[in-house]
């Protein structure tokens, strides 16, 4: 109960500062990190490739350039091929980002890197509710240990990955 208490007051944060923008056009810049946990099954798809499939979800914080902070629960299904050869790696996914279930709003994600660090863009693609309309986008960088958890997986066995980060600085957005 307490923890429910504590979500929702952390929504009704987030929708603060989204909130007001939704009553007017509005647009501005904010730096976000997301702490995730991920889950899915990887696949050998060819000899020196694999491929994760899953979702990984978490806490979105959102930090305004007065210093205020904000949530909001993002939950990103993803597709990563990573080559066991030369390290490299890249990422597609598309994420849901929930305040409340009146602020919605919907991102792509795309990123290429080596292991453990991919890097590309972050995308916001519109919203429901206070959020409709809502668009902008910002550089990524998502942090991941998939390398070092996978390696040793035959294909199709199921993944879970504890811990990683993903950093979005300067997330440009308007509103209209």
């Amino acid at each position: 109960m307490i923890t429910r208490k504590i979500c929702l007051l952390s929504l009704t944060a987030f929708c603060l500062l989204f909130g007001s923008a939704a009553n007017a056009a509005e647009q501005g810049s904010v730096n976000v990190m997301i702490p995730w946990e991920g889950e899915g099954r990887v696949f050998n798809v060819a000899p020196t490739t694999m491929m994760f499939l899953g979702a990984i979800e978490g806490i979105m914080y959102i930090e305004s350039s007065q210093g205020d902070m904000h949530e909001a629960f993002i939950i990103c299904p993803i597709m990563q091929e990573l080559d066991l050869e030369s390290g490299d790696t890249n990422a597609l996914g598309r994420c849901e980002i929930t305040a409340s279930p009146e602020s919605v709003a919907y991102a792509s994600l795309s990123c290429k890197g080596r292991v453990g660090v991919c890097e590309g863009d972050f995308t916001l693609v519109g919203g429901e509710g206070t959020l409709a309309g809502i668009s902008g986008s910002g550089k990524l960088r998502v942090r991941s240990p998939i390398r070092a958890l996978a390696g040793d997986l035959g294909t199709g066995a199921l993944l879970r990955v504890a811990s990683g980060l993903a950093v979005i600085d300067e997330l440009q957005f308007k509103i209209p």
